[in-house]
């Protein structure tokens, strides 16, 4: 499928916004494809392997300013990445996977109207609610095709677990794992790439380093956070509604 230019603007815009929370952007990929009219099949590796680049990316630039706390990752990690796995291998129809995907669009939404809170009084996180958070989302996110960053940053910090960069850094290194177990569920039941892959992919690391590169360091530009929002909110309801 050749797409517009516009896809490769708006692909750009989406990883570099999404890499500067600490996010791979599947969800706005997912968006993206499914507006365009791409089947779920192809759609979930595409995004998932973009994520797995992107995420990687956000992670070392969080990591290298010292945003990550190895603990929490690694109980998060060692339950999502086999649950990531057993999700990829469930087939939904093209209808309830687009209601579930315009749901979790809602959420990003959310995600990026937060405040940028930058309280840094955080809490030791109970390992037995660690493990349920981290079974739930890597099982959403291998049915999906996501890597969980957009379900996991919001309760980290809600639970007061990490503070806002530290969450960044966990959710994108949690997103890559979970994104190559994904990944690796799929390729092993057959994948369809997409014709585009090689542009995509291209447009998706320059996003993703210099949205990173920026969040990992600076403060976030609220006002175009607003925006992919307010976009997010029109894909979701598209996705549900119509």
């Amino acid at each position: 499928m050749d797409y517009p230019l516009i896809v490769y603007i708006l692909l750009f815009a989406i990883a570099c916004l999404y890499s500067s929370v600490g996010h791979g952007g599947a969800s706005g990929y997912l968006a993206l494809m499914g507006l365009y009219g791409v089947a779920s099949t192809t759609a979930r590796p595409v995004a998932l392997l973009l994520n797995c680049f992107v995420s990687i990316i956000a992670f070392l630039q969080f990591f290298s300013k010292g945003f990550f706390n190895l603990r929490l990752f690694l109980w998060l990690a060692c339950i999502s990445v086999p649950m990531a796995y057993l999700g990829s291998q469930w087939e939904l129809s093209d209808v309830l996977y687009k209601k579930i995907l315009g749901a979790l669009l809602l959420l990003t939404s959310v995600r990026f109207f937060m405040p940028m809170n930058k309280n840094t009084d955080t809490m030791v996180a109970p390992i037995h609610y660690v493990l349920l958070v981290g079974a739930s989302i890597g099982f959403i996110s291998g049915l999906i095709g996501i890597g969980g960053g957009i379900l996991l940053s919001p309760l980290l910090i809600f639970f007061r677990w990490a503070d806002l960069k530290t969450s960044a850094g966990i959710s994108a290194l949690f997103i890559f794992v979970n994104s190559a177990s994904g990944l690796i569920g799929l390729t092993h039941k057959g994948i369809v790439w997409s014709t585009d892959m090689q542009w995509m992919l291209g447009v998706a690391l320059v996003g993703g380093l210099v949205g990173s590169f920026f969040g990992a360091r600076y403060v976030e530009n609220n006002k175009l956070k607003i925006l992919l929002g307010m976009a997010l909110c029109i894909a979701s309801l598209k996705l549900l509604f119509i």
